[in-house]
């Protein structure tokens, strides 16, 4: 798999609790914060479930 870098673009004050918890189990919780993680299909669909509050770049 590859790996990509998460890096949260915005925050998630006054959002469903779903994707505050999503955006928890990613590693995320600030704005600006990064994590680079191995892109599997688990990690897709979270990353799409919060697509419109992170940006993903491919390492």
């Amino acid at each position: 798999m590859a790996k990509v870098r998460i890096t949260q673009t915005r925050s998630t004050i006054k959002r469903p609790d779903t994707q505050l918890r999503t955006i928890q189990s990613l590693g995320l919780g600030r704005v600006h914060r990064s994590v680079e993680v191995e892109y599997t299909p688990q990690i897709k669909g979270m990353v799409n479930k919060v697509k419109h509050l992170v940006s993903v770049t491919e390492l």
